[in-house]
């Protein structure tokens, strides 16, 4: 790992984050996680103001980059949560089958590079009426910016930590043996190629 990818991007990444849009959007779904939570792709612990405390036990932290965990012990500090971090990516879910009562994914599918395998793993360790939340960018529905994400996405790639602007975020989900419940999509502020958005909650068919 290069220095870019240990004290860099992971900065930056926090500072792409945490706009007052997508923490709005964070605010919407991440106090609906209940009893144990995994987190996919915790980063730098943007979520940890917006859990419910008084509905969550422990928050399971799933984050592969070094310097995204040190950013979110940092956060930790103070916090009412029970969080334990665990240093693998997210194709590599090291918990028990039926484990946990809810997955939270925020910005983090357009990331992973192999979607279908870590998706299994989240459909594997959830409880029998367990939930997945998510809240992620991806494929816009318009033509236009359909080929301006299409045309930015591979030097795009490159310089944001492997995410990809043109994810067809439900479809991934569907095709991964989840059933999307709650489907909510809209542009929020911004660059519209980045800022095509969805929200909402899953079960596992």
């Amino acid at each position: 790992m290069g220095l870019y990818e240990r004290y860099i991007l992971p900065r930056v990444i926090t500072l792409a984050c945490s706009t007052k849009p997508t923490r709005k959007q964070r605010e919407k779904v991440v106090p609906l996680a209940e009893g144990e939570v995994l987190e996919i792709g915790m980063g730098s612990g943007l979520n940890l103001p917006h859990y419910d405390t008084d509905k969550v036990q422990k928050v399971w932290g799933l984050e592969p980059s070094e310097g995204m965990r040190k950013l979110a012990r940092k956060r930790l500090v103070g916090s009412k949560l029970e969080v334990e971090m665990i240093d693998l990516p997210g194709e590599e879910i090291p918990l028990d089958a039926n484990s946990v009562d809810t997955v939270l994914l925020t910005y983090t599918l357009c990331t992973i590079p192999d979607t279908q395998r870590a998706l299994r793993g989240m459909q594997r360790v959830l409880r029998p009426g367990g939930k997945l939340l998510f809240c992620e960018h991806g494929l816009a529905p318009d033509t236009g910016v359909q080929r301006w994400q299409a045309r930015i996405n591979p030097s795009w790639r490159k310089l944001a930590g492997g995410c990809n602007l043109n994810r067809d975020i439900p479809n991934l989900l569907e095709s991964s043996g989840f059933r999307v419940v709650v489907d909510e999509r809209m542009y929020i502020p911004g660059i519209k190629a980045l800022s095509y958005n969805y929200w909402g909650s899953a079960v596992a068919d």
